[in-house]
């Protein structure tokens, strides 16, 4: 774009700069341009005076950064207020999930994601998690290549395949306040591991550590093993790539254990408990209704209702027996759906 411009040598280009925007004439809407010898700044207006040249130059226009994905996004009112306010960021992979009304829109929401993300090279559809090796339905709508990256968080690497092993990024919190949690010495086991962020956190906070992770999903087992070998834990985890009940059924006890299945993990908390030392500790994750309110105390409560909530009083409040269980923490992790949260709850056995 054309424009008026002061043309000012290099040595004094700064001390003009601050001279020249205290009186508002530089040209917000246009870029500074950089010469060899000299700065040319576009200008507002002709000062009338400076000790420098006043000529006319071809600028670029500044672009200003968007402030968020949805502003890229080309689309009838009615349906861009049903844009999602949030996404998930693995590596360079962005993953998205829609409401049915903007399915037939997704190429050019995703083309806005992977303008605005940075570093991304690929967008996906997340259609949610589905089957016993807990695989995302995923469907790419912009970019290209393969589900797999190395995805950072509290200082680690791990390789992940979002086509092939469960991961989600919204856990990195808990993969470090569970490891943190733990004593050096401990045995963690880690049920249904995924590829293991869980385990090997904990081994590597913790270096005189063991940890045991199990899955079902045979190439989650391996995407576990590759990153202990990165983290160079490997020989002190032990892999199991079994179904749960058949894994408990020959298992020992262990000082700490991790169960992440939100939906059905509740149907296995009484298997664990006899797998749990005295004292020892449960990390559960499972999902419960949404509660209007809460009641503020130091003293955390189980959710009112819900199968999660059921089985973990199972352990806290048995019938016609003392409890050995005693309920620590509680903690909201995500929301989840309109109706449900994703809670941890941390349980002390005594």
């Amino acid at each position: 774009m054309r424009s008026l411009a002061c043309a000012v040598p290099l040595k004094e280009a700064e001390a003009a700069r601050k001279w020249l925007a205290a009186r508002h004439l530089i040209a917000s809407g246009l870029e500074t341009r950089r010469e060899p010898d000299r700065v040319l700044f576009p200008l507002t207006e002709d000062p009338g005076s400076l000790p420098y040249p006043v000529l006319e130059a071809d600028f670029e226009v500044r672009t200003q950064r968007a402030t968020s994905y949805a502003e890229l996004v080309q689309l009838p009112p009615d349906l861009h207020s049903l844009l999602p306010g949030g996404y998930d960021i693995v590596g360079d992979v962005v993953l998205v999930r829609l409401p049915d009304e903007l399915i037939d829109h997704r190429a050019p929401i995703g083309d806005a994601l992977l303008r605005f993300v940075p570093g991304s090279r690929v967008v996906v559809l997340d259609r949610g998690v589905h089957g016993e090796t807990r695989i995302r339905s995923l469907e790419t709508i912009a970019g290209s290549g393969p589900l797999s990256t190395t995805h950072r968080e509290n200082g680690l690497s791990f390789r992940v395949d979002l086509a092939q092993a469960y991961f989600s990024p919204r856990l990195a919190g808990e993969h470090e306040r569970v490891a943190q949690s733990g004593r050096d010495g401990e045995h963690l086991l880690d049920l249904f591991c995924g590829i293991g962020p869980f385990a090997l956190t904990f081994l590597v906070r913790h270096p005189r550590s063991a940890a045991t992770a199990v899955d079902l999903n045979v190439q989650a087992i391996s995407l576990a093993r590759e990153n202990a070998r990165r983290l160079r834990v490997e020989e002190r985890l032990t892999l199991a790539e079994e179904d749960v009940t058949g894994f408990l059924a020959h298992a020992g006890a262990f000082d700490r254990v991790v169960m992440n299945l939100p939906h059905e993990g509740y149907k296995y908390i009484t298997l664990v408990d006899p797998h749990v030392k005295s004292p020892g500790w449960l990390h559960f994750y499972g999902l419960v209704p949404r509660e209007r309110s809460r009641t503020t105390t130091t003293v955390p409560r189980l959710p009112d209702e819900g199968t999660a909530a059921e089985a973990l009083r199972s352990l806290v409040e048995p019938k016609g027996q003392a409890p050995k269980w005693t309920l620590k923490e509680r903690r909201e992790v995500h929301p989840y759906s309109p109706a449900l949260t994703l809670e941890s709850f941390t349980l002390e056995k005594t």
